[in-house]
């Protein structure tokens, strides 16, 4: 009953598809894998009201985009569609650095915080440098993992490659290495925290 009814959900969200067809499973390739790292910007600014007890945080973005290409072939009755190549882009491309507005620019206790905020920064590109072999290994396995479909007509081809995507995204491997970056990220920066005594802003005040 349960299965009847997920396939139902998928058939009405991508038309035209029909799932686990044994005829395409002859299709499926090996999938070519590529990760990259997007470009990253810092912002600074100053909040206008006081931060409490902070002088200063980071707000980093994190993304992971998968831009996929389909292989798809004809045959008697319709189309197989499988996962031909796979370019992720993982990691960080916006850093948000707030100081407090006690600490007005270019001064000595202004560039205390920011050059602490810094290494919060190189602490996340770390993470991503670090998880390069592993997010590899991760995509390699879930898209490879990733069967063809079958589709009835053209239309449901775009379709099915967002079928593939999601199933992509979904795999363990991709979603536990995720999980993995996130922990890291808490650690990383709680090291930051203990290897700063606070002595440089002290030296400002």
């Amino acid at each position: 009953m349960f299965r009847f009814f997920g396939i139902c959900l998928l058939l009405s969200v991508f038309p035209g598809l029909v799932i686990a067809d044994q005829d395409c499973m002859s299709y499926k390739v090996r999938p070519r894998i590529t990760v990259a790292t997007p470009a990253w910007t810092k912002q600074v600014v100053q909040p206008l009201r006081e931060m409490d007890l902070l002088h200063g945080d980071v707000i980093a973005t994190l993304v992971d985009n998968y831009d996929i290409t389909g292989d798809v072939t004809g045959i008697e009755d319709g189309f197989c569609v499988s996962l031909k190549s796979v370019a992720a882009t993982v990691g960080y491309n916006d850093f948000l650095v707030q100081i407090d507005i006690r600490h007005r620019p270019d001064t000595c206790a202004y560039n205390a915080v920011l050059s602490h905020e810094d290494q919060h920064i190189r602490a996340y590109l770390s993470i991503i440098d670090d998880f390069q072999t592993e997010l590899h290994n991760a995509i390699y396995a879930a898209a490879d993992s990733v069967m063809p479909v079958f589709v009835s007509d053209e239309e449901g081809i775009d379709g099915a490659l967002d079928l593939l995507n999601q199933k992509l995204q979904e795999h363990p491997d991709v979603v536990l290495v995720k999980q993995k970056i996130k922990a890291a990220e808490e650690i990383r920066n709680k090291n930051v925290d203990a290897d700063d005594d606070g002595s440089r802003l002290k030296q400002c005040m």
